[in-house]
């Protein structure tokens, strides 16, 4: 009975491409109220209904694959879902790694056996799930990501660093605020400006604004950053087990990823081409499969709560271990 639905379905879908399909109008205006979806007007909403029905397709083809056991992931019908790979490549990335990026690793591997699992949410060093919105300041939640975890280190206390204090403050040092910026240049932005804002005391807007650092809700600095040598997975591993949660880079222009519902991400698409930074928060293994797992800062709507799993020990998949930084204190 479920293949008969499922067929009908993919019937229905393929016909779509162009025209929306009146078969699946009481399934768009759930979802549309499920997640909140109002349009200016009705030819937006009409452009947006074909790329939803397109998605649609790709989700139900894909998640009947992965019944089938030929993925290792399910995709799902979330608040992006109504977004073409372009636009969200557009509007919710934002990585510019710099041309002039000559990287002279200075990380030196522990040497300590480290464990086959690792999660840094389970010692209370993980803040919320953000969601940078229509802004392109992913750099700067991952940036913030990997110093919330040293200050609860070594303070023991978990505090919520402010990514708009980068998005806004940090011009000088190469970053564009919501038109993009690079990790590393925001930890050197602390380091020299010897302090970064609680995100209670400078909230984020999703836009660019003045610079309104104050030194008396300083939260947090920085001494220094590392960067750990490009594509060294080994290496990645090591400093997630020992030091914490790390700033990555990696290629999120594929729809399978923006549509990430659970399981360990691996599409053969995906690219070592980076555009987006995230925060490496931990690993492990899942179905025999190993994975990063990746806090994103796209709302807890996306993937499995606002994370996902990233394959592990597969040739770099999507660059993530490319260009891999962390701070200190």
């Amino acid at each position: 009975m479920k293949l008969l639905a499922c067929g009908t379905l993919l019937v229905a879908l393929a016909t779509a491409l162009e025209h929306p399909d009146p078969a699946l109008d009481w399934h768009w205006q759930l979802w549309k109220k499920t997640h909140g979806k109002e349009y200016r007007h009705q030819k937006e909403e009409g452009k947006r209904r074909v790329t939803w029905e397109s998605n649609l397709r790709l989700v139900t083809l894909h998640n009947l694959e992965h019944s089938l056991g030929l993925r290792s992931y399910q995709l799902g019908m979330n608040h992006l879902a109504d977004m073409t790979s372009e636009e969200v490549a557009a509007l919710l990335t934002g990585l510019k790694v710099p041309h002039e990026q000559n990287r002279i690793s200075t990380y030196r591997p522990s040497g300590i056996k480290v464990p086959d699992a690792v999660d840094w949410r389970e010692k209370g060093c993980v803040t919320a799930v953000k969601n940078q919105g229509a802004c392109g300041a992913c750099w700067a939640f991952s940036a913030v990501g990997a110093l919330e975890a040293q200050v609860k280190l070594k303070t023991g206390k978990l505090v919520s660093l402010s990514a708009q204090n980068l998005v806004d403050c940090s011009v000088m040092y190469g970053n564009k605020g919501c038109s993009g910026g690079f990790m590393t240049r925001a930890f050197q932005y602390i380091i020299d400006n010897q302090g970064i804002d609680s995100d209670d005391s400078y909230p984020y807007t999703a836009e660019n604004g003045t610079c309104q650092y104050n030194v008396s809700t300083r939260a947090a600095t920085c001494s220094k950053y590392v960067e750990l040598p490009y594509g060294n997975e080994a290496a990645l591993k090591d400093a997630v087990a020992n030091i914490g949660p790390v700033s990555v880079a990696i290629d999120a222009t594929q729809p399978t990823f923006f549509l990430y519902r659970s399981g360990v991400y691996d599409d053969p698409l995906c690219t070592q081409e980076v555009n987006h930074a995230v925060v490496v928060i931990g690993y492990g293994t899942l179905d025999g499969k190993d994975y990063w797992l990746v806090k994103n800062s796209w709302g807890v709507r996306f993937g499995e709560d606002g994370y996902i799993r990233m394959s592990r020990n597969h040739a770099n998949h999507c660059g993530i271990a490319s260009y891999g930084s962390y701070p200190l204190i």
